[in-house]
């Protein structure tokens, strides 16, 4: 049975894409991928274009988790950056430590700029993002970034916005300031992933969607199994994110799968949506439970915000975030919501994304925590380095120590829930 999308707005207006075949019968290359989100595509491009005879192996269409679900949103943003700072100054030392961090941030802006001029992928592509005060205490955080930024050479690309300024970028009386970053993007995520596959068959990259993957053989050459066929690689790479289940015990209570909402509105037409976001910037707040927003190319507002984390993806979106919407934009007031999807993020307790092996050369990449596009593509080229042989970025992420939550699924995601109740609360209390 062949899977189709969820019926969300990226896979009403993605680009014509070749269906890839079921995987089918025996194969033999370097690397064997399982996944076929971001982490995977990213990572199969990177290593096909280094010469590596690549297999990907999605088990339904190629972006139809996160990758294609998501708010497209690309900052400088990375999840846990405290967490990783901290692991790192006695390694590295504290200038050291600050210097890769700053660096690996704006990383992935670089790899997707790039690979999007090279393949001349049409995902929309735009520039300009802005980080919003929420209250008035958060402006303290944004000015923090704003003189990190001048400091490390971005004068002309981050401009601090007072509370007096504010409704020159947004019509909306919310928020009290905000951090504008010109070298922010946001596309149109499902059209980037598509492209990036395309570019990886281009480069001899073997695709197969439609095609679950029961089970790994490790061993000296392991293989990766499907219901119709297998393939047997020097290294596999498992790239699944909150999607799998092929972990066992190694990855077991490492990530919690989290249910993000999202929206687009109906066509808002030239007018509107210029009063409501003049200079088409992306935006999100500065809450540890936010909300963000964009227009798309035509001319809707894409809103998402929320997280549930009861494993479940069913749940009534609209009601969630037209209210929010509302305060928002007063203006669009009663809009007519076209439509509404959720997706699966893997979240860490820490918000370190996890890099590791099951074995000698069966790797694993999961947890981005709500980070997923910008830092997909830098996890994917820190994998494809480690397969490569060079490791030393690698053996940083997989020396990261991690939490483990200790029980099943659902107790998990109720620790979780509770957490997430607990910082919401804090943030209300600040």
């Amino acid at each position: 049975m062949s899977a189709t999308y969820s019926d969300n707005y990226y896979a009403n207006s993605m680009n014509a894409s070749p269906e890839y075949p079921q995987l089918k019968g025996s194969h033999r290359v370097d690397i064997a991928i399982i996944g076929g989100g971001f982490t995977g595509v990213a990572t199969a491009v990177e290593l096909a274009e280094k010469g590596y005879k690549v297999a990907l192996v999605e088990e339904n269409k190629i972006g139809w988790g996160a990758t294609g679900r998501n708010g497209g949103q690309v900052t400088g943003s990375l999840s846990g950056d405290q967490a990783i700072l901290k692991q790192l100054r006695p390694k590295l030392g504290q200038r050291a430590a600050e210097d890769f961090l700053w660096h690996l941030r704006w990383r992935g802006h670089e790899i997707i700029k790039s690979r999007v001029e090279k393949y001349n992928i049409q995902c929309d592509l735009k520039f300009g993002h802005l980080h919003t005060a929420y209250k008035p205490s958060h402006m303290k955080e944004l000015e923090e970034n704003y003189h990190e930024a001048i400091s490390r050479g971005m004068v002309g690309d981050v401009e601090l916005i007072d509370a007096g300024h504010i409704r020159d970028y947004l019509e909306s009386d919310l928020y009290h300031g905000g951090l504008l970053n010109r070298k922010n993007m946001h596309l149109h995520s499902l059209n980037l992933c598509l492209g990036e596959a395309a570019a990886a068959a281009s480069q001899g990259a073997l695709i197969f969607e439609n095609s679950r993957v029961s089970e790994i053989l490790h061993g000296t050459t392991p293989t990766l199994v499907s219901d119709k066929g297998q393939i047997t690689a020097n290294s596999i790479i498992l790239a699944g994110n909150a999607y799998h289940r092929l972990g066992g015990k190694k990855l077991k209570g490492m990530i919690i799968p989290a249910c993000g909402g999202n929206l687009t509105t109906a066509p808002l037409g030239e007018e509107v949506a210029d009063k409501i976001n003049p200079h088409d910037l992306a935006v999100y707040d500065c809450r540890f439970v936010l909300d963000y927003y964009r227009l798309t190319a035509d001319k809707r507002l894409m809103f998402g915000g929320g997280a549930n984390y009861s494993g479940r993806e069913s749940r009534d979106i609209e009601a969630e975030l037209r209210p929010a919407i509302e305060r928002t934009f007063p203006r669009l007031k009663g809009v007519d919501i076209e439509y509404t999807w959720s997706g699966m993020m893997g979240i860490a307790v820490n918000r370190i994304p996890q890099l590791g092996r099951l074995s000698d050369n069966v790797f694993y990449a999961q947890a981005y925590s709500g980070h997923g596009i910008g830092l997909t593509h830098i996890i994917a080229e820190i994998m494809a380095d480690a397969v490569s042989g060079s490791m030393q970025k690698y053996d940083l992420f997989a020396d990261f120590k991690h939490i483990r939550l200790p029980f099943g699924g659902w107790a998990n995601n109720q620790l979780m829930a509770a957490g997430m109740w607990y910082y919401g609360l804090m943030e209300k209390l600040r």
